[in-house]
Protein backbone atom coordinates (compact mmCIF):
# COMPACT_ATOMS: atom_id res chain seq x y z
CA UNK A 1 0.00 0.00 0.00
CA UNK A 2 1.27 3.90 -0.92
CA UNK A 3 1.73 5.38 1.92
CA UNK A 4 0.80 9.34 0.31
CA UNK A 5 -1.55 11.59 2.39
CA UNK A 6 -3.42 12.81 -0.67
CA UNK A 7 -4.62 12.12 -3.90
CA UNK A 8 -3.61 13.66 -7.44
CA UNK A 9 -6.57 15.91 -8.50
CA UNK A 10 -7.95 16.42 -11.72
CA UNK A 11 -6.26 19.09 -12.36
CA UNK A 12 -3.39 18.01 -12.51
CA UNK A 13 -4.12 14.82 -14.88
CA UNK A 14 -5.67 17.84 -17.59
CA UNK A 15 -2.34 19.48 -17.41
CA UNK A 16 -0.48 16.09 -18.29
CA UNK A 17 -2.23 15.34 -21.03
CA UNK A 18 -2.63 19.19 -22.15
CA UNK A 19 1.05 18.76 -22.61
CA UNK A 20 2.04 15.06 -23.16
CA UNK A 21 5.46 15.97 -24.59
CA UNK A 22 6.72 18.03 -21.45
CA UNK A 23 5.38 15.42 -19.31
CA UNK A 24 7.02 12.44 -21.20
CA UNK A 25 10.12 14.80 -20.86
CA UNK A 26 9.91 15.21 -17.44
CA UNK A 27 9.49 11.43 -16.91
CA UNK A 28 12.76 10.34 -18.52
CA UNK A 29 14.20 13.10 -16.26
CA UNK A 30 13.13 11.67 -13.19
CA UNK A 31 13.84 7.98 -14.26
CA UNK A 32 17.79 9.36 -15.00
CA UNK A 33 17.60 11.20 -11.57
CA UNK A 34 16.20 8.33 -10.13
CA UNK A 35 18.99 6.45 -10.91
CA UNK A 36 21.67 8.82 -9.90
CA UNK A 37 19.86 8.94 -6.61
CA UNK A 38 20.13 5.16 -6.23
CA UNK A 39 23.90 5.41 -7.10
CA UNK A 40 24.63 8.38 -4.84
CA UNK A 41 23.59 6.01 -2.00
CA UNK A 42 25.76 3.55 -2.94
CA UNK A 43 28.41 6.14 -2.93
CA UNK A 44 27.38 7.74 0.26
CA UNK A 45 26.64 4.30 2.18
CA UNK A 46 29.27 1.65 1.16
CA UNK A 47 29.29 0.33 4.73
CA UNK A 48 26.09 -0.94 4.66
CA UNK A 49 26.08 -4.09 2.34
CA UNK A 50 22.29 -4.56 2.71
CA UNK A 51 21.75 -1.78 0.45
CA UNK A 52 23.80 -3.12 -2.35
CA UNK A 53 21.34 -5.99 -4.14
CA UNK A 54 18.14 -3.79 -4.02
CA UNK A 55 19.53 -0.70 -4.91
CA UNK A 56 21.90 -1.50 -7.75
CA UNK A 57 18.52 -3.76 -8.99
CA UNK A 58 16.55 -0.03 -8.56
CA UNK A 59 19.30 2.28 -10.28
CA UNK A 60 19.43 -0.56 -13.20
CA UNK A 61 15.70 -0.67 -13.61
CA UNK A 62 15.56 3.20 -13.44
CA UNK A 63 18.52 3.47 -16.54
CA UNK A 64 15.99 0.74 -18.75
CA UNK A 65 12.92 3.18 -17.66
CA UNK A 66 15.05 5.94 -19.08
CA UNK A 67 16.35 4.21 -22.40
CA UNK A 68 12.65 2.83 -22.79
CA UNK A 69 10.92 6.80 -22.22
CA UNK A 70 13.78 8.20 -24.50
CA UNK A 71 12.79 5.93 -27.09
CA UNK A 72 9.54 6.92 -27.07
CA UNK A 73 10.39 10.51 -27.34
CA UNK A 74 12.45 9.94 -30.27
CA UNK A 75 9.79 8.00 -32.00
CA UNK A 76 7.35 10.94 -31.42
CA UNK A 77 10.02 13.22 -32.73
CA UNK A 78 10.25 14.95 -29.37
CA UNK A 79 13.63 16.39 -28.22
CA UNK A 80 14.47 16.10 -24.97
CA UNK A 81 15.34 19.78 -23.24
CA UNK A 82 16.52 20.93 -19.96
CA UNK A 83 13.47 21.89 -17.53
CA UNK A 84 13.81 23.86 -14.42
CA UNK A 85 12.74 22.07 -11.16
CA UNK A 86 9.34 22.18 -9.84
CA UNK A 87 10.82 22.70 -6.15
CA UNK A 88 9.12 19.24 -5.41
CA UNK A 89 12.18 17.27 -4.30
CA UNK A 90 13.59 20.36 -3.16
CA UNK A 91 10.91 20.67 -1.04
CA UNK A 92 11.29 16.90 0.44
CA UNK A 93 15.57 16.99 0.92
CA UNK A 94 15.59 19.97 2.89
CA UNK A 95 13.96 17.61 4.93
CA UNK A 96 16.82 14.93 5.82
CA UNK A 97 18.07 14.85 9.10
CA UNK A 98 22.07 15.58 9.69
CA UNK A 99 23.03 12.66 12.00
CA UNK A 100 23.03 9.45 11.01
CA UNK A 101 21.13 6.67 10.20
CA UNK A 102 18.64 9.39 10.44
CA UNK A 103 20.11 10.84 7.32
CA UNK A 104 20.29 7.18 5.67
CA UNK A 105 16.53 6.79 6.93
CA UNK A 106 15.40 9.83 5.86
CA UNK A 107 16.93 9.35 1.99
CA UNK A 108 15.42 5.91 1.68
CA UNK A 109 11.54 7.35 3.15
CA UNK A 110 11.79 9.98 0.52
CA UNK A 111 12.75 8.00 -2.06
CA UNK A 112 10.19 5.89 -1.31
CA UNK A 113 7.57 8.86 -1.55
CA UNK A 114 8.75 9.83 -4.98
CA UNK A 115 8.46 6.47 -6.14
CA UNK A 116 4.92 6.20 -4.28
CA UNK A 117 3.82 9.66 -6.08
CA UNK A 118 5.12 8.49 -9.48
CA UNK A 119 3.31 5.12 -9.15
CA UNK A 120 -0.26 6.60 -8.13
CA UNK A 121 0.38 9.23 -11.19
CA UNK A 122 1.34 6.43 -13.29
CA UNK A 123 -1.33 4.40 -12.22
CA UNK A 124 -3.90 7.48 -13.11
CA UNK A 125 -2.33 7.78 -16.29
CA UNK A 126 -2.64 4.43 -17.05
CA UNK A 127 -6.25 4.19 -16.96
CA UNK A 128 -7.25 7.97 -18.49
CA UNK A 129 -4.94 9.08 -21.04
CA UNK A 130 -5.47 9.18 -24.05
CA UNK A 131 -3.07 7.79 -26.05
CA UNK A 132 -3.66 3.85 -26.04
CA UNK A 133 0.39 3.35 -25.98
CA UNK A 134 1.35 5.22 -22.77
CA UNK A 135 -1.36 4.40 -20.75
CA UNK A 136 0.24 0.67 -21.34
CA UNK A 137 3.75 2.55 -20.73
CA UNK A 138 2.12 3.85 -17.69
CA UNK A 139 0.48 0.49 -16.63
CA UNK A 140 4.16 -1.25 -16.70
CA UNK A 141 5.51 1.22 -15.13
CA UNK A 142 3.49 1.58 -12.43
CA UNK A 143 4.10 -2.40 -10.64
CA UNK A 144 7.73 -1.38 -10.37
CA UNK A 145 7.46 2.41 -8.78
CA UNK A 146 5.34 0.30 -6.54
CA UNK A 147 7.79 -2.15 -6.16
CA UNK A 148 10.52 0.29 -5.26
CA UNK A 149 8.69 2.44 -2.85
CA UNK A 150 8.15 -0.80 -0.96
CA UNK A 151 12.00 -1.85 -1.47
CA UNK A 152 12.95 1.56 0.07
CA UNK A 153 10.57 1.84 3.09
CA UNK A 154 12.16 -2.45 4.10
CA UNK A 155 15.42 -0.67 3.82
CA UNK A 156 14.55 1.79 5.78
CA UNK A 157 13.23 -0.47 8.37
CA UNK A 158 16.24 -2.31 8.50
CA UNK A 159 18.08 0.73 10.02
CA UNK A 160 16.40 1.25 12.79
CA UNK A 161 13.23 0.26 14.92
CA UNK A 162 10.47 -0.62 12.76
CA UNK A 163 7.72 1.63 14.25
CA UNK A 164 10.02 4.68 14.69
CA UNK A 165 10.38 3.89 10.56
CA UNK A 166 7.05 4.12 9.90
CA UNK A 167 6.45 6.89 12.53
CA UNK A 168 8.94 9.09 10.51
CA UNK A 169 7.65 7.59 7.04
CA UNK A 170 3.79 9.24 8.80
CA UNK A 171 5.81 12.31 9.01
CA UNK A 172 7.71 12.76 5.54
CA UNK A 173 4.50 11.85 3.91
CA UNK A 174 3.20 14.82 5.18
CA UNK A 175 5.88 17.18 4.39
CA UNK A 176 5.32 15.30 0.69
CA UNK A 177 1.40 16.88 0.60
CA UNK A 178 3.18 19.70 1.10
CA UNK A 179 5.84 20.07 -1.38
CA UNK A 180 3.12 18.95 -3.75
CA UNK A 181 1.27 21.35 -3.11
CA UNK A 182 3.74 24.54 -3.48
CA UNK A 183 5.62 22.78 -6.59
CA UNK A 184 4.93 24.73 -9.95
CA UNK A 185 1.54 23.59 -11.63
CA UNK A 186 3.34 22.39 -14.80
CA UNK A 187 2.68 18.99 -16.47
CA UNK A 188 5.33 17.11 -14.54
CA UNK A 189 5.21 13.46 -12.62
CA UNK A 190 5.79 15.45 -9.36
CA UNK A 191 4.26 19.27 -9.74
Amino acid sequence: MLCLRSKTEDAWLARAIADTPALLIDHAHCERKAAMQAMALLAEYPCHPELVGPVVAIAHEELEHFTLICEILAKRGIAIEVQGPTGYQAGLFKKVRKAEPDRLIDRLLIASLIEARSCERFKILSERHPDPELRKVFGDLLACEARHHADFVRLAEQQADRAEVQARLTHLAGVEVRAIERAKPLPRVHS
